[in-house]
């Protein structure tokens, strides 16, 4: 077993999580982005998701994608987060596609993409009530009247974000918005748009019930395919693996002490006031693990009966008295993780990262 604070990854889970999702969405002629943000672009992991079908990649960081074209992966690459109007060069040298809402960046991306000779590919953001990125419907013909008479980048299509900050769920209702805007523009462009790109994880709901509007053709799917979990709607996802991810951090203290502290009760290290119910004494355990480690609050024990207590930077306690195992220092205890207990873990230079692969 590994020694110290660890996340260990089950490639061939990830490969079925993937394939399970491609297979239904192809069904349905849906295309499947695997995005790679929510672990870092760890190339061991990419590779999985490549292995398991998708039909390109996604990112948010331009870190990520100059790594993975570093590393050779020539699948087409879309970057997910509005483009900085400072970064454009290595945007159109990197990246196939972005993510826009802004005139200005998408003149700048064609002047660049022009002077090097590329055609870099555009996705008109619309704002379907998530309120995060993106032109309401009444704006979209004119931006891309705009679009359309710039060299140097091609409309490839509209996409929509849902979930991830208004936590706006999709619906047929509001997806058939995007849809219609989506007949609307290729009716003024006279052509078929490449994409309409319906939203993430959050979508697949509507996919299991047959019900993503007939013109919707791709999704960008991270959690999902990742941990088997739809964040937005609060479940596991039942035909996905919940468990290609593990934690594991080593306890280094056992002891008996009281539930509530002993004197006068200020701000912890955080700036936050601790509150505490007394359950007498317990029998505690500390972890090598922190808030500067993972989002304590991205992880669960694997042993119901642990309970976490509380944290600080380097230290995670845990209340052990209702373990039926007898825990001791040295011993290792399991997480699982949430997206944001993954998205932090993930990005730690002070969490060991391993692979396993039965497969091979």
């Amino acid at each position: 077993m590994p020694e110290g604070t660890t996340l260990e990854v089950d490639l061939d889970k990830i490969i079925f999580n993937t394939s399970q999702v491609v297979e239904k969405c192809h069904r349905l002629g849906i295309a499947v982005l695997g995005v790679t943000k929510g672990f870092s672009a760890m190339h061991q992991i990419v590779s999985a998701m490549v292995e398991g079908g998708v039909d390109g990649l996604a990112d948010a960081r331009m870190e990520n994608i100059i790594d993975l074209r570093k590393r050779n992966f020539d699948q087409e690459i879309t970057l997910l987060r509005l483009p900085h109007l400072s970064n454009v060069e290595n945007i159109v040298r990197y990246a196939d596609t972005s993510i826009n809402s802004e005139m200005m960046v998408i003149e700048a991306l064609a002047e660049t993409a022009k002077a090097i000779n590329k055609i870099h590919k555009i996705i008109l953001m619309v704002d379907v009530g998530d309120l995060r990125e993106g032109l309401f419907a009444g704006n979209v013909l004119n931006a891309v009247k705009q679009i359309s008479d710039l060299e140097g980048v091609s409309l490839s299509g509209l996409g929509t974000n849902m979930g991830c900050f208004g936590g706006i769920l999709p619906s047929p209702e509001n997806l058939g918005v995007l849809v219609g805007l989506a007949n609307a523009v290729e009716s003024k462009i006279g052509r078929r748009l490449e994409v309409v790109s319906g939203g993430g994880t959050s979508s697949l709901s509507l996919v299991e019930k047959n019900n993503v509007p007939v013109g919707i053709n791709q999704l960008r799917i991270g959690e999902g395919i990742l941990l088997g979990t739809d964040t937005t709607h609060n479940r596991r996802i039942p035909w996905l693996l919940q468990d290609a991810f593990l934690l594991r951090a080593e306890v280094i203290e056992v002891k008996r002490k009281p539930s509530v502290p002993i004197g006068d009760i200020g701000r912890d290290a955080f700036g936050n006031v601790p509150h505490f119910i007394d359950k007498g004494v317990r029998n505690r355990a500390i972890l090598a693990l922190g808030k500067q480690d993972v989002d304590v609050e991205g992880i669960t024990p694997i042993n119901e009966k642990i309970k976490i207590m509380g944290a600080s930077s380097d230290h995670l306690i845990l209340d052990i008295t209702d373990c039926e195992q007898d825990i001791k220092v040295g011993d290792q205890i399991e997480f699982s993780l949430s997206y944001s207990g993954l998205l932090s873990v993930s990005d730690s230079s002070y969490v060991a990262k391993t692979f396993k692969r039965r497969s091979l």
